[in-house]
C-alpha cells in the first residue's frame, strides 16, 4: 500500500510562504506528476512528503498514518535524484544493495533481491562495472535500481531525466512507464518537461506559487483547462488566446459565450482557408516544417499572433496572407479571472 494525503500544507522560509495550502490525495499506486514553472514549489513540495524539507503546517498521510514529523528513514519512501549520487568507488552491484548492506540484510537476500532489480532493468551485463564506466541513463537505472531493491511504499522521482540528452530521456520515459506497470507502486514525479508529464502521468499537478492550478488526468488538461495558466501551460505549442473584442471592437466571427473575455483555442484546431472564408484573416510570418508538421506563426492584427499546426505535407504559406477558420467544438472561453467558462 502506498497512498499519501497533503492535508493543508504550508511550508515557509522565514516570512515568505512557498507552499500555501496544498490538498491532494494520492491513490495506492498511480503515478502522479508535479508540473509548473521554476520556482513554484513543485520541487519542494515533494521534499516535504519525503521528510526532507520540514513541513511548516498541514499533515502528511501515508497509507492512514501521520507522518508529517516523521525523519525520511521512518517514511517507507524511496528518492532518485536529478543528481544520481552514486558511490564511485563501488561496483553497480555494490551500488544497488548499498542500502541493504548497510541494513544488515542476510546475503543471500540481497542477492536475490539486487539481481532481481538488474533483471527488471537490464543492468545484468554490467553489474561489475563503476560508475564513471556507464552512460547517463544507464546510472539513472542503477539509481532506481537501488530504490527497488528497498521495496518501498511509494517512489519519489526527483526531475530524473533532466541530465539526459534528448534521445536517452525518450529511451528512460519508456523505462519508467514499464517499471510502474511492472511494480503497481505509487510514483510521485517532479519534472519541467511537459512531454514527460503528458506521456507518463495517471494524473498531473499543475502548480504555481505554490498553489494547485489543477488536477486531472493529461487528456483532462489538455482538452478541459480549468483556467489561463493550465491552457497555456499544457501542449506544445501552447494554447493560442485573443482577446473576445479589441478597442477597435473588431473580434473574432466564432459565437461568443456571455462574459468572455478572452477566447481560446489549440493550434491544430485551425484550419487554414481561403482569405475571407474563415473566422480571421492573416499574413503567416513564418513557417517551421519540423517533417511531421508545419508551425505556422500568423499575424492577426489585433487579435495577435496565432499559431497553427498542419501536417509536415502541407505547403510552405510563409509569407501569404490566408483565412483561419476555428473548429466550434474546440473554443474555450475564458472570464475576467482567467477562470474557464462552462
Amino acid at each position: 500500500m502506498g497512498s499519501i494525503s497533503l492535508n493543508s500544507v504550508e511550508k515557509w522560509f522565514g516570512n515568505v510562504q512557498v507552499i500555501k495550502g496544498i490538498d491532494l490525495d494520492i491513490q495506492d499506486g498511480e503515478l502522479i506528476i508535479f508540473v509548473g514553472p521554476s520556482g513554484c514549489g513543485k520541487s519542494t513540495l515533494l521534499r516535504m512528503i519525503a521528510g526532507l524539507e520540514e513541513t511548516s503546517r498541514g499533515q502528511i498521510v501515508l497509507d492512514g498514518n501521520d507522518v508529517t514529523h516523521k525523519v525520511p528513514s521512518e517514511r517507507e519512501l524511496a528518492m532518485v535524484f536529478q543528481s544520481y549520487a552514486l558511490y564511485p568507488h563501488l561496483s553497480v552491484e555494490e551500488n544497488v544493495g548499498f542500502a541493504l548492506k548497510t541494513a544488515g540484510a542476510p546475503k543471500a537476500e540481497i542477492d536475490q533481491k539486487v539481481g532481481h532489480a538488474a533483471e527488471m532493468l537490464k543492468l545484468d551485463a554490467y553489474m561489475d562495472r563503476r560508475p564513471k564506466d556507464l552512460s547517463g541513463g544507464q546510472r539513472q537505472r542503477v539509481a532506481i535500481g537501488r530504490a527497488i531493491v528497498r521495496k518501498p511504499k511509494g517512489f519519489l522521482f526527483d526531475e530524473p531525466l533532466s541530465n539526459l540528452d534528448a534521445s536517452l530521456r525518450v529511451d528512460m520515459r519508456f523505462e519508467i512507464a514499464r517499471l510502474h506497470k511492472a511494480l503497481e507502486t505509487t510514483m510521485v514525479y517532479v519534472t519541467h518537461d511537459q512531454v514527460e508529464a503528458m506521456t507518463l502521468a495517471d494524473r498531473i499537478v499543475v502548480l504555481k506559487d505554490g498553489l494547485i492550478m489543477q488536477v486531472g488526468t493529461p487528456r483532462e488538461l489538455y482538452e478541459a483547462p480549468d483556467n489561463v495558466f493550465v491552457a497555456q501551460f499544457i501542449g506544445s505549442p501552447k494554447m493560442n488566446l485573443m482577446p473576445c473584442a479589441t478597442e477597435d471592437g473588431y473580434t473574432a466571427r466564432p459565437t461568443l459565450k456571455d462574459d468572455a473575455v478572452q477566447l481560446g483555442i489549440r493550434p491544430e484546431h485551425i484550419a487554414i482557408t481561403d482569405t475571407g472564408q474563415g473566422h480571421v484573416d492573416g499574413t503567416v510570418q513564418v513557417s517551421e516544417y519540423l517533417g511531421a508538421d508545419f508551425f505556422h506563426y500568423v499575424d492577426c492584427g489585433p487579435l495577435g499572433l496565432l499559431t497553427v499546426r498542419t501536417p509536415g505535407a502541407f505547403e510552405d504559406i510563409e509569407g501569404k496572407t490566408v483565412g483561419l477558420k476555428f473548429e466550434d467544438q474546440n473554443l474555450h472561453f475564458f472570464g475576467a479571472d482567467n477562470a474557464a467558462l462552462q
